[in-house]
This record gives structure tokens, C-alpha cells and sequence, in this order.
């Protein structure tokens, strides 16, 4: 009743805030913020109205498409806070003294660490860990030590199928470097003299990122394909989050030319580095990453043999018109506004250039989707079918 002054501590168009958080004794508010190029880590002392910084020059948030992302937490004395760094793609836990500001790396073996959550009464911590070896894992920490609570599949997969991807960077043709996963065939029973085929792997969102995360569960399938022969590249294409607020911004309003060549590049890049059969290329994505897979067969045809396509972004002016109310304004960042940018809305639609579509195609979508409506594909396969390209089209009832 009585909330008559308000403060703006930080935050606007440019300036996203991440998680606040008030420390248990109630002194301090915590938040990550962008500050230019990456992210730092505040604590707004209440009494004194002053803030400072903690942690800074680092990535440290993820995108905040769902609620209730914890990516660093009190301890319950107020006197540290636990935090993750991310460093292209690979998680690293860190604690910093709320006082001095030193912070210091608390050693696991995971190289995806998020929720984080601190026991209220002791020096513990909860988190979600998991690495290119190790399942997804509810786990706490205490005195240096680490403990499973929780198996999100069990451990007994040889890791011999589990390889460790490899950070690669190409150029892009406007000079950014961009930035992969590679993930090479691995398995224990055989081998092969020849190129392996390559699946490029382009991630939805489409400002999200892929990190090294294991590669056998239901979001991350290289795994499967790198036991049975192929290389895996997950694509970070300009516009990912991770790698600093250019490298994000880069995809602003040039959603569909960039990301294509970026999984161009990435493919060739692995082509030139002699890991990949130039004959054998797949593209696969869902969603955005759909999107630019399409695109790709229909700007660049033959480069690609095969694309592996989930619930795809096909038409941009009737994702405008059904998404759901989170991400209406995207388009306006990422493509432009109607009418004045119609003619690029029209050019990076597949579904308007469904004929130009010469290779393979397995397509899949749930018919319930809110987010990306079922027609995106229905119009597309139906174009596919007329102009007897070899295709799959798969719609799942109730999904």
C-alpha cells in the first residue's frame, strides 16, 4: 500500500536482466546484466543504495524462453554467490566472495551446469550437470564434493561412443569467425578408410545456443549418428547467444541469409579440414532451425543431399500473424515489419519456393503446435509431392 517511489536500477531496449535475486538476509538484490559487449554479475546493496560488480566480461545468462532460469544463487549466510560461466558453449562453475569480489572455479565434471538452487540452512548447492560423458544429473555439492541424487538415463553407454566435440571456428564471408561443435565418428567395433558423411545440425530458437552437453538424450541425438559413421556439427550460427552481444546482434534482421551461410560455411569448413565427404552432406533443424535447413535446399540446391526436418518455420508472414503471444514481436527483430519489408519476408519463406526443392526431404510436425502451425509443412509437402521429390512426411496426431 505504501509503494510510492520507484528506482530503476538498470535495464531498457539494450540492456536485458537476468534473474534478480535477494540474498536470504535480505541486504543485497543480485542480477546479471549486459554491460556492452558481455554480461556481469551486480549486487545493489539496499541500506546504501550503491551497486557493485562481481563478476564481469563473461557470458553468464542463458535466453529466457521459459520461466524460472536460475543461473547463480545465495548461499544461505549472503556471503557468496555460486555462478556459471559460460565459455563458447562449455559451463564452468564458479563461487564468488559477496565482500572481497574474488571469485574462484569449483572443480566438477560437467560441462553443462544449469539450475542452480542453495540449500537455505548449509553450504550446499543443487544443479542440473551433465557432459558430453554424462547424462543429464540432479546433483549436490558440498565441501568440494559432488553427489547424484537423480539419473535422467542410466550410465552405461561405452564412451567410446560418446566423443568430445571439437571447437571449431570458419570465417564468414562478411569476416565475423563463427563458431561449432564438431563431434566426429566414434565407435568401439569399427572404422573407415573414406570421408564420413556429415550431419550439420542447426539449433531453433533461433538466438539460442549448443553447448557440450551429452549426445544421447532426447534434445541431443549426434550420438546416434556418430556410432553409426557420421560426423555431427552443431551449427552456432551468427545470432547465437554465448560468444557476446555482436555476435547476437549479427542476425537482426537478416534471419535466413545469414544462418544459411553459416551452415554453409560450417560444412565447408569441415570439407576443407578433410573430415567430411563433400558428397554426403545432411542439414538437419527444427523449428528455426528448420527454417534455415529449407532455405538452404532452396538457395544453395545440391550442396546439401538430405535435410532431417522437424515442425519447420516455412512462412514467415503467417508465423507473423499464429504464434503465440511470447515471441509475436520476433519477427520485427529478426525479419523486419510489414508492409515495408514484405519482399524480404517473401524471398526467405520456403513455402514460396517449394518448387526450387531438388534433394531429399523427411519432414515431421506435431499437429497441435502453437508456436509453429502445421500448414508450414502440410503446403511444402504438398509442393514436394507434385514435383516428385524423394520425401517423408510425417503429422502426429495430439502432439
Amino acid at each position: 500500500s505504501d509503494f510510492k517511489t520507484q528506482t530503476c536500477l538498470t535495464g531498457g531496449e539494450d540492456t536485458p536482466v537476468f534473474q534478480p535475486e535477494f540474498s536470504p538476509d535480505g541486504r543485497y538484490l543480485s542480477y546479471i546484466a549486459l554491460d556492452g559487449e558481455w554480461e556481469s554479475l551486480y549486487v545493489y546493496d539496499l541500506d546504501a543504495g550503491t551497486v557493485r560488480t562481481l563478476v564481469s566480461g563473461a557470458a553468464l545468462s542463458m535466453p529466457a524462453w521459459i520461466q524460472g532460469m536460475r543461473m547463480h544463487a545465495w548461499t544461505y549466510d549472503s556471503a557468496h554467490i555460486f555462478y556459471v560461466r559460460n565459455d563458447a558453449g562449455r559451463h564452468s562453475l564458479w563461487v564468488v566472495d559477496v565482500e572481497t569480489g574474488k571469485s574462484a572455479e569449483v572443480k566438477t565434471p560437467y560441462t553443462h551446469i544449469v539450475q542452480l538452487a542453495a540449500s537455505p540452512t548449509e553450504k550446499k548447492l543443487a544443479f542440473i550437470g551433465e557432459s558430453p560423458q554424462i547424462a543429464a544429473q540432479i546433483v549436490v555439492w558440498e565441501a568440494g564434493k559432488t553427489k547424484v541424487i537423480k539419473r535422467s538415463m542410466a550410465d552405461n553407454l561405452d564412451e567410446e561412443f560418446l566423443p568430445s566435440p571439437e571447437k571449431i571456428t570458419w570465417q564468414a564471408p562478411d569476416g565475423m569467425p563463427v563458431h561449432g561443435l564438431y563431434y566426429p565418428p566414434s565407435s568401439p567395433f569399427y572404422q573407415s578408410d573414406g570421408l564420413p558423411p556429415l550431419i550439420v545440425d542447426i539449433h531453433g530458437g533461433p538466438t539460442s545456443q549448443k553447448y557440450e552437453q551429452h549426445q544421447a538424450n532426447s534434445s541431443n541425438d549426434a550420438a546416434f549418428y556418430t556410432s553409426r559413421g557420421f560426423g555431427f556439427l552443431h551449427v552456432n550460427y551468427r545470432g547465437s547467444t554465448g560468444y557476446g552481444r555482436s555476435y547476437m546482434l549479427a542476425l537482426r534482421k537478416k534471419w535466413g541469409p545469414v544462418d544459411m551461410e553459416d551452415a554453409i560455411g560450417g560444412a565447408q569448413a569441415l570439407v576443407e579440414m578433410g573430415k567430411a565427404d563433400p558428397q554426403r552432406l545432411v542439414i538437419a533443424g527444427g523449428s528455426a532451425g528448420g527454417y534455415t535447413a529449407l532455405n538452404a535446399l532452396v538457395h544453395k540446391p545440391g550442396f546439401f543431399k538430405a535435410a532431417v526436418v522437424s515442425y519447420p518455420v516455412t512462412n514467415l508472414f503467417t508465423l507473423e500473424m499464429d504464434t503465440h503471444k511470447f515471441e509475436r514481436d520476433y519477427n520485427a527483430t529478426m525479419v523486419g515489419r510489414l508492409p515495408e519489408d514484405a519482399e524480404f519476408f517473401k524471398e526467405w519463406s520456403s513455402v514460396f519456393h517449394a518448387h526450387k526443392i531438388k534433394d531429399a526431404v523427411a519432414l515431421f510436425h506435431g499437429a497441435e503446435d502453437s508456436a509453429v502451425a502445421p500448414d508450414q509443412s502440410e503446403t511444402v509437402a504438398a509442393a514436394l509431392r507434385a514435383n516428385r521429390v524423394p520425401h517423408l512426411f510425417k503429422m502426429y496426431a495430439g502432439e
